[in-house]
């Protein structure tokens, strides 16, 4: 059976993060010739009220044709951003309506939250002890209103096992696309990314697209070092090496690149060694020493640390999990 993930529609919600699940999740088929493969998810919108009519933050409302029953039947429940938050937003609180949907929901489904979603999740208890992060607009107010939660304003999302949050909109395309590939490997998820014309990854976090004064206009980029970095994972890169490219000092050039990526160099760096050899584990033969060398990390040792940090598991569990996926017909 497909694994069954059910959109919550609260009032007031965005059109445009109601519609990222079904997008990403909904267009996810099995590697077959031709994309001609079965679906791999079942995606139902539901609200917490019986099947009718659910405002948006539009000029139109969107007929929900599923109840919170919904939520009961559920391996995956994602929740999107929505404006009438009330309670949840004022007090940290649920409604009566919402508590006793959330009830509904099997222990152990994975919970996922879009944006201020993740105000439910946190009302719920769901975050409490955990990290979690949110809209970098609501980040201090969420904080204050949930100390009990390690918030981080800085990352696109946070993937803490059974439950994960994001960051506005866009991110919740990254966490989709994420939990793509968790479940399925980078081919699935790298080919959904192509059709719905998105990156299959981006780079940094929030802090990027964080509004700050400019005292003096900035027009070069570190673009020209990424694309020279990306060409050469599998050599030795210097940080002074990548400031050559820009024609930048080190210290002006790591400045820029945190301006501009959310993350420091070498931070970006591994991310990027990371991502090649998940993708060499998922389609060659190469042996775990051989993937080490392409990626740039140089030993087995060392792969096998940066993979364990990132992922969670050594790359022969990583291959055995995802190239057993790839080829289940």
């Amino acid at each position: 059976m497909p694994h069954r993930v059910a959109v919550l529609a609260l009032d007031g919600l965005l059109p445009f993060e109601l519609g990222i699940p079904h997008r990403i999740f909904g267009r996810s088929l099995e590697p077959a010739p031709g994309n001609k493969g079965a679906k791999l998810y079942e995606v139902v919108t539901c609200s917490i009220r019986p099947p009718g009519p659910v405002r948006t933050d539009s000029d139109y409302a969107i007929l929900v044709e599923h109840g919170p029953e919904a939520l009961a039947t559920a391996d995956t429940v994602v929740i999107p951003a929505f404006y009438e938050l009330g309670p949840v937003f004022e007090e940290g609180r649920l409604t009566e309506e919402l508590a006793a949907a959330l009830a509904l929901i099997r222990p152990g489904t994975r919970m996922v939250s879009i944006c201020t979603g993740s105000y439910v999740l946190a009302a719920a208890g769901y975050l409490d002890g955990r990290p979690a992060t949110t809209h970098w607009s609501s980040a201090d107010h969420f904080q204050r209103l949930f100390p009990q939660v390690q918030v981080d304003p800085d990352v696109l999302f946070i993937d803490d096992g059974d439950v994960l949050t994001s960051a506005g909109v866009a991110a919740g395309i990254d966490l989709c696309l994420h939990l793509v590939r968790r479940d399925h490997g980078a081919a699935v998820a790298n080919e959904i990314a192509r059709r719905t014309v998105v990156p299959p990854h981006r780079d940094g976090g929030q802090a990027q697209y964080i509004h700050r004064p400019v005292t003096e206009p900035q027009f070069a980029t570190t673009t020209a070092a990424r694309a020279w970095a990306l060409g050469r994972l599998d050599r030795p890169i210097q940080l002074r090496d990548m400031a050559r490219q820009e024609s930048m000092s080190v210290r002006t050039f790591t400045r820029r690149f945190r301006e501009e990526v959310g993350a420091s160099p070498g931070q970006w760096l591994t991310q990027q060694r990371v991502e090649r050899a998940r993708h060499l584990l998922e389609t060659s033969d190469l042996s775990i020493d051989q993937v080490a060398r392409d990626a740039g990390f140089g030993t087995a040792t060392s792969l096998r640390q940066h993979l364990q940090a990132a992922l969670g598991v050594p790359p022969t569990v990583y291959r055995r999990t995802f190239r057993a996926s790839a080829d289940t017909p």
